[in-house]
């Protein structure tokens, strides 16, 4: 396995554990808007697939600087889309038709759901970003059916939502929420707290990728989902009461930290995936129920305390982003 990673503020070597060096990872470190670095790693390594999961993805950093998200989301993935396919034509019959690039997206790309009755996001749903992240994924998606249409190259993408687990960068909102109660600061909520989200262990989602990259068609559209879809306000208050029964407060119950903030600018109210034809082709179906899956998640954070604790002093410090006026 190539590993090509650009270690952004977001990377964590430790994830890897012994896997970092062994003999069978190798980790090249690079930009995918590099043309000439990735031509030179995947002429190298000759892989037989390429999976594409490199991306900005944080909503409220797009916000305060969209920028970065266009050029490595969407200029990256023209990159990166080049050099593999000058490595596929150049490939015999067989290790042609095997190749597959598996482009790894959001379900952002399709808007908002309007209400708690409205039918999930399927592979059908038409795109209608409305952030600048959401926008450059959805970019990127086009990129790689253009491709696969044009070309005839073998691409497909997966579409998942919301992930959460161990080793996540706190700034996301469960492991954000999970430091900030466990240092019993507040717990801002945008809005009323009503924006639901469909919420996918990373285990499961991880499984689901790789059987994509193995058994995808090209052409398809993936959507990964576990069917857990939670309000940012039941999110908060879960985590509040697992800190509570794992790490209790002499003060009183966590929830007295919440705090209800002014909106993120565009907030989507709901996203929601309908994972039943992935789930059909794929032969998967996500096992963690979000309870459990939560816990575990906070056991991790409080086990894994000189981690954290190095990001939330030198790099991220747990304050609000994405506060830009609409």
């Amino acid at each position: 396995m190539v590993n090509v990673d650009r270690m952004t503020y977001a990377a964590s070597p430790e994830s890897l554990g012994t896997w970092l060096r062994h003999p069978r990872h190798i980790h090249v470190q690079a930009d995918i808007c590099d043309a000439g670095a990735m031509r030179e790693v995947i002429a190298t390594h000759r892989p037989s697939r390429i999976m594409h999961l490199a991306a900005e993805s944080h909503v409220d950093r797009s916000i305060d600087g969209p920028a970065e998200f266009i050029r490595t989301n969407v200029v990256g993935t023209q990159v990166l889309l080049e050099a593999a396919r000058e490595h596929w034509a150049a490939l015999g019959n067989e290790a042609k038709a095997d190749f597959r690039f598996h482009h790894v997206s959001t379900d952002e790309v399709f808007g908002s759901l309007e209400s708690s009755d409205d039918q999930p996001f399927d592979a059908y749903t038409r795109y209608d970003p409305r952030s600048p992240y959401s926008a450059s994924k959805a970019a990127s998606d086009h990129l790689v059916r253009a491709w696969h249409h044009t070309y005839g190259m073998p691409c497909f993408v997966s579409n998942t939502t919301n992930n959460y687990g161990p080793w996540q960068f706190p700034e996301k909102l469960i492991p954000l929420v999970t430091l900030n109660a466990l240092e019993l600061k507040t717990l801002p909520v945008y809005g009323d707290g009503s924006n639901i989200r469909d919420w996918i262990h990373v285990e499961d989602h991880a499984e689901a990728l790789v059987l994509a990259l193995f058994r995808g068609r090209p052409g398809a559209t993936y959507c990964l989902g576990p069917r857990q879809e939670r309000s940012n306000l039941d999110v908060v208050r879960a985590i509040c009461a697992t800190l509570d029964r794992l790490r209790p407060d002499p003060a009183g119950p966590r929830e007295r930290l919440i705090t209800f903030v002014k909106d993120r600018p565009g907030h989507d109210f709901r996203y929601a995936m309908d994972p039943s034809a992935a789930e059909s082709e794929l032969a998967w179906r996500a096992q963690h129920d979000f309870e459990s899956g939560l816990s575990q998640t906070i056991a991790w954070y409080l086990d894994n305390e000189a981690w954290w604790r190095s990001i939330r002093d030198k790099h991220y410090a747990g304050q609000r982003l994405g506060g830009v006026s609409a």
